[in-house]
């Protein structure tokens, strides 16, 4: 099965990247830390998805861009610079941040699935990469802050708009052979609109069981 390739925008791609690395900071500031601190933890939230996807999965023969392209390093350094300093007044853009958030979550879904298909993983493994690129940063942040990662826990449907922007993807490219960047677009409007529709009717998972106390 041959795979075409899709490009996410630069405006695009650095615009979601300053929302995950923001939201890095805001975490880093609510918990005391400096601004060293909160950089390092805005740069997990902002490509953390990316690093583990190339460095682990991925693996190409080089350094991932992610870190070969000064840009994304300087856009988790404005991002957490507009932190520090408008870190109170954030709340005046946590809808503009809410959308981009969203958009990226479906973009990098379909853009690390792409990345796995390319190298040449099963289809379930490349679903599996894409949500984990989709997501891998706020998996880094919980465990660097030794918070029980928020995708583990019962909640706002999250993870599974990743999952749905990313079996997107596979199905069109893989079973209908959809060229990449029609099938990126469909992927990033599904994740979009799963989390447009969880925000705005609280759509949650539940536990399988009760938690157990423990004496």
């Amino acid at each position: 099965m041959l795979v075409t390739e899709f490009q996410l925008p630069a405006f695009f791609d650095l615009g979601a990247t300053f929302a995950f690395a923001l939201t890095g900071a805001l975490a880093a500031i609510k918990r005391g830390y400096d601004f060293v601190g909160a950089f390092f933890l805005a740069l997990a939230c902002g490509i953390g998805g990316g690093l583990i996807r190339d460095g682990v999965f991925v693996q190409g023969t080089g350094p991932t861009p992610l870190l070969a392209d000064p840009r994304y390093i300087l856009v988790v350094a404005a991002a957490t610079g507009f932190g520090v300093f408008f870190g109170n007044r954030v709340h005046h853009f946590q809808r503009v941040i809410a959308v981009i958030e969203a958009l990226g979550l479906g973009a990098y879904a379909a853009f690390g699935t792409q990345k796995a298909l390319v190298a040449g993983m099963a289809a379930p493994a490349a679903v599996l990469v894409g949500v984990i690129n989709a997501v891998g940063g706020g998996l880094l942040r919980d465990i660097f802050t030794q918070v029980e990662p928020l995708v583990f826990k019962p909640g706002q449907f999250y993870v599974l708009t990743a999952l749905g922007g990313s079996i997107t993807f596979v199905f069109l490219v893989s079973y209908q052979e959809m060229p990449a960047t029609p099938a990126a677009a469909a992927a990033v409007a599904v994740t979009f609109l799963l989390r447009v529709l969880t925000i705005a009717f609280n759509w949650r998972t539940n536990p399988l069981h009760p938690p157990v106390e423990r004496g």
